[in-house]
């Protein structure tokens, strides 16, 4: 019998996030392009300069109804034609709005890459945004409502929020609006705001796939440079504040068999040179199924699937004005709730008194650093990436960095920064449950005020 020879492995090869390379349309479009061979599906990512603070007083939601209504038709097409052009060209479109920028987001295969940016252009420099197509999409948005409220991490979150912020600022408020806000919303509210803040001046457009063979240059001079709008409007950042005193909200839902747990308070602007520390502490707490959280609480006592610990940018400025959302979220059984607060403060001040080990650092590097090629491989995702740097005014080698202080930062660095992070006598904590079973064994615990809220 003859054996083959075993394989070997190949030398490991050197990886970085992917550079893009920088220019500006006449038009005042900021392109950003990156050629990724073999990726043949392009990705393409637009950011707008239509933040959520910009809505309307009363209006809350109307930057996402004119997101949704960019692909209701053009002024050359119906919103079915649209959707027919987009369908022969094998794309898809999408839109969202959130605080920092409404997203527009375009797949297609690159041999219709030219095609496909012809329907984005069109969506952007002339939507139609008829009244019947408007309406409906207000309809849509009031039926999802209900849903949203009934969700528990949901529900969780939109109290948590309201907490934290000050009732006039625009991180108080649910970001799609609330049903009293969005009934207002009509055809001409989203004309309005569409004119008043969609410009190509201000706004970036990323382009990241093969682009072996495609003239780009000419498909965006006859597509995204032929868009016109007035100068870029210059919008100061509102400075976000939050106060996150010690205290629990009990969002009462009679009969819940689960409690849902959100305990958070923000943190630093991701230009903050503590980022890459708290990136690493946060993902040691809870990251992963082998986090601390998820090994007392779901490993040792039972209590739960699973529980993370995370940051989510809120805004990010180029001044480091900004701030982030810290959090830890995961539910429980109703019966071990109070456990289970008292277990997370636990872990919370061993990690505070203790520190975290090295073995525990080394982990979390080689999960957040090593599998970063994988998490890259689509266009979707790079290009997702390069539009989150411009939408926090971050440089384009942002990410790039950012892994390289990674596999820098030590242990001690990493302790301090998810200490910080997580102060146990200043967190808010929100628990969506059956408050009549919950209540007196969370007031026991003593980590602040108590308050019950309807469900």
């Amino acid at each position: 019998m003859t054996f083959h020879p075993q394989p070997q492995a190949g030398s490991a090869k050197p990886w970085a996030f992917p550079a893009p390379e920088r220019a500006t349309l006449p038009n005042g479009l900021t392109v950003l392009r990156c050629h990724r061979p073999g990726q043949q599906v392009v990705a393409v990512e637009i950011n707008l300069d239509a933040p959520l603070d910009a809505e309307p007083a009363g209006l809350d939601g109307v930057a996402t109804i004119m997101a949704r209504a960019l692909s209701e038709g053009t002024d050359k097409l119906t919103a079915e034609e649209f959707a027919a052009e987009l369908e022969r060209c094998g794309a898809t479109l999408d839109a969202h709005a959130d605080h920092p920028a409404v997203r527009v987001s375009l797949e297609v295969p690159a041999s219709r890459l030219p095609k496909a940016l012809g329907l984005l252009a069109d969506a952007l420099r002339a939507p139609a945004f008829p009244e019947g197509e408007v309406e409906r999409l207000v309809a849509n948005r009031l039926d999802e409502i209900p849903h949203e409220l009934a969700n528990p991490a949901r529900r969780a979150s939109m109290a948590l929020s309201r907490e934290l912020f000050p009732a006039d600022a625009r991180h108080s408020r649910p970001r799609q609006g609330t049903e009293e806000t969005v009934r207002r919303i009509d055809a001409a509210a989203v004309r309005a705001f569409y004119q008043a803040h969609v410009r190509p001046a201000g706004a970036v457009a990323v382009v990241v796939g093969d682009l072996t063979g495609v003239d780009l240059d000419q498909a965006l001079a006859d597509t995204l440079g032929a868009w016109t709008g007035g100068p870029a409007e210059q919008r100061p950042s509102p400075v976000i504040t939050a106060d996150d005193t010690g205290r629990v909200v009990i969002v009462d839902r009679p009969g819940a068999v689960q409690t849902q747990v959100l305990i958070g308070r923000i943190g630093a602007d991701r230009h903050d040179r503590v980022w890459p520390a708290q990136v690493l502490g946060t993902y040691c707490l809870g990251g992963t199924l082998t986090s601390r959280l998820d090994r007392v609480l779901r490993e040792e006592k039972g209590y739960t699937y699973g529980v993370r610990a995370f940051g989510q940018v809120l805004r990010s400025t180029p001044e480091g004005t900004g701030a982030a959302m810290l959090a830890i979220s995961g539910s429980v059984a109703t019966e071990v709730t109070g456990p289970a607060l008292e277990d997370t403060w636990k872990v919370l001040r061993t990690l505070a008194e203790e520190g975290l080990t090295d073995e525990e650092r080394d982990v979390a590097v080689q999960n957040l650093v090593g599998v970063a090629p994988l998490k890259y491989e689509t266009a979707a995702a790079v290009a997702g990436t390069l539009a989150d740097q411009v939408e926090q005014h971050l440089p384009d080698d942002f990410q790039a960095h950012l892994y390289a202080r990674l596999a820098e930062t030590g242990t001690v660095e990493a302790t301090a920064a998810a200490v910080n992070a997580f102060p146990v006598d200043r967190l808010v904590t929100v628990l969506v449950g059956d408050a009549s079973v919950i209540e007196e064994p969370v007031r026991a615990l003593g980590i602040g005020e108590v308050k019950v809220v309807s469900g």
